[in-house]
């Protein structure tokens, strides 16, 4: 999805593509995001049992932001999964890089369905999933390519799970923030719109040789 698309530009595709039964849905999820917008100060599904620290606001990725994480994920295959998926432009744009499967998983069913009306504008969303999930429950022992964009005190937090469930040879890509204790293996872009790659293997060798000094020290 552009970040510039206009509504009128969405609803004059729409005019001229067939549409049916997916379609329809997918408009009426679509429209969804102007309610979404309005109430989103009073009102975030799926977070009022989410503690507040805990909670990501939604902020788009930029273009330049996809780009940065799609240029550290060169010459990586197989499956991808992005933690937060907001409105699923990483997801979409992974599948499209060639990962498959590619997966979404975002809290706010609002979201959710906002990333499967742009996979259906795309003629992808028999082909990527987005899965209303929280993200703390997701089974990563299978993972091999991972995409966060979320708020430093959730992956401060995140860092634990990620450490403790994903095998060696997992990358994790972190947009707009990096992982707080982590050494990134590469970092592309500039400012906001930076992105930080992450070995696992090299963190867990990090983390050893961390173990070993202290134990030399003491």
């Amino acid at each position: 999805m552009d970040d510039d698309d206009a509504p009128e530009e969405v609803f004059a595709e729409l005019k001229t593509r067939p549409i049916g039964g997916w379609g329809i849905a997918q408009i009426g999820a679509g429209t969804g995001l102007a309610v979404y917008a309005m109430w989103v100060g009073i009102l975030q599904p799926g977070f009022r049992k989410v503690p507040l620290r805990l909670q990501v606001p939604y902020i788009p990725a930029s273009k330049a932001q996809v780009q940065n994480v799609m240029t550290l994920l060169r010459g990586r295959k197989g499956g991808l999964v992005d933690l937060g998926s907001g409105d699923g432009r990483i997801v979409l744009e992974a599948h499209q890089h060639g990962f498959s499967p590619a997966v979404g998983y975002e809290l706010n069913p609002w979201l959710v369905q906002l990333a499967r009306f742009h996979a259906w504008r795309a003629g992808h969303h028999e082909k990527v999933s987005y899965r209303r999930e929280d993200l703390w429950k997701v089974d990563l022992t299978k993972c091999k390519n991972i995409t966060v964009f979320l708020a430093p005190s959730v992956l401060s937090l995140l860092q634990e799970k990620l450490q403790a469930e994903l095998p060696d040879d997992a990358l994790v890509i972190a947009g707009r923030f990096p992982l707080p204790d982590w050494k990134p293996c590469r970092i592309e872009g500039q400012g906001v719109d930076r992105a930080w790659a992450y070995s696992m293997q090299a963190q867990r060798q990090n983390i050893g040789k961390e173990n070993n000094n202290s134990i030399t020290t003491e």
